[in-house]
């Protein structure tokens, strides 16, 4: 009986394993090795998941980090356990709160005093709080829209000027394929009269945020063009992480969810490939404005309407208290 059981479960864990390994490799990997000695480098989020796993490869290489988190001692406490492993590179803690747009522009002053140079900026913390909550960030924006897209806009509108300065640098964008869901509807960007499709298990206004990521990076591309200055959004995967922290997931959907697990999630290291791809890989310079999966080009489905682009890019100054008046990035 033992026998027959062995006989059938061994061939099929080799069979998933194999699959594994077939979908690891189609994942990608960031092949580019050069040392990035005295580089600077903003990440977002950076003291979990995606966000610490491209710091501890970017301190492998010898660059200086500049690690943006709304939790220091947590940070902290990152910063010690990837020095357990790597000595190198320059690791900075700093305070950021993407959900206070405050926060940001106290940050942003701190960096442009203390950096005269900024080469890669790496917008990658979000969130995904389900709707139901209805969580604002403390300016009364939802929060979904508000932490991944406008706290990563003003971030990145303060710090521009810089970065066109320290040229050729570079914006990276870290959205998903979840795009493909989201809408940008502008009378109901705080979701007032509620999300379609709420009631499924995919959160709306997470998606709406992906998307608003990919207009930010269509409209920042014309923008920025012939200053230096590249920006690439991009798909980290399906990856492991704490962002859907604030779902509720019982532990019977964990184990339902297990086989798909095995086959389809990414580490937090791989998910970080395309990151680190897109933030260091020199073949990409000039190459502004596209999509990234899998580190390799990839042609979205959707097709962005460079209209909406633009007027969210004005929606979004006006929401985070600017306008074209008084822009310098225009």
């Amino acid at each position: 009986m033992l026998s027959n059981f062995v006989y059938i479960l061994l061939p099929l864990f080799l069979a998933v394993g194999l699959l594994r390994k077939i979908r690891e490799y189609q994942w990608g990997h960031c092949k580019t090795k050069s040392m990035l000695n005295g580089k600077v480098f903003i990440v977002t989020g950076a003291n979990s998941g995606i966000g610490k796993e491209t710091v501890r490869e970017l301190a492998r290489r010898k660059a200086r980090v500049v690690m943006a988190c709304r939790d220091l001692d947590k940070t902290k406490q990152v910063i010690e356990d990837i020095r357990r492993e790597i000595s190198s590179g320059e690791l900075i803690p700093m305070l950021l709160d993407l959900a206070s747009l405050e926060s940001v522009k106290r940050f942003a002053t701190e960096v442009l005093k203390d950096f005269p140079k900024i080469n890669v900026l790496i917008n990658n913390a979000g969130v995904s709080v389900p709707v139901s909550e209805r969580r604002k960030t403390e300016d009364g924006y939802e929060i979904n829209f508000g932490v991944n897209h406008l706290g990563h806009f003003l971030l990145t509108y303060l710090l521009l000027p810089r970065l066109k300065e320290s040229s050729p640098s570079r914006i990276v964008i870290v959205s998903s394929m979840l795009h493909e869901r989201g809408v940008i509807d502008f009378d109901n960007l705080n979701g007032e009269k509620g999300f379609v499709g709420a009631k499924r298990r995919m959160n709306p206004a997470y998606c709406n945020s992906k998307l608003a990521n990919m207009l930010f990076n269509v409209e920042l591309n014309k923008r920025i063009e012939n200053t230096g200055v590249d920006c690439y959004a991009l798909c980290p995967g399906f990856v492991y992480t704490n962002l859907f922290r604030y779902s509720n997931v019982k532990w019977y959907h964990y184990i339902l969810f297990s086989p798909i697990a095995l086959i389809f999630m990414r580490t937090p290291s791989q998910g970080a490939q395309t990151t680190l791809h897109c933030a260091t890989a020199e073949e990409l310079e000039g190459k502004s404005g596209y999509f990234f999966r899998n580190c390799d080009f990839y042609e979205p489905k959707v097709k962005f309407d460079p209209d909406v682009a633009t007027k969210l890019w004005k929606v979004s100054e006006e929401m985070v208290g600017f306008d074209d008046d008084n822009s310098e990035n225009q």
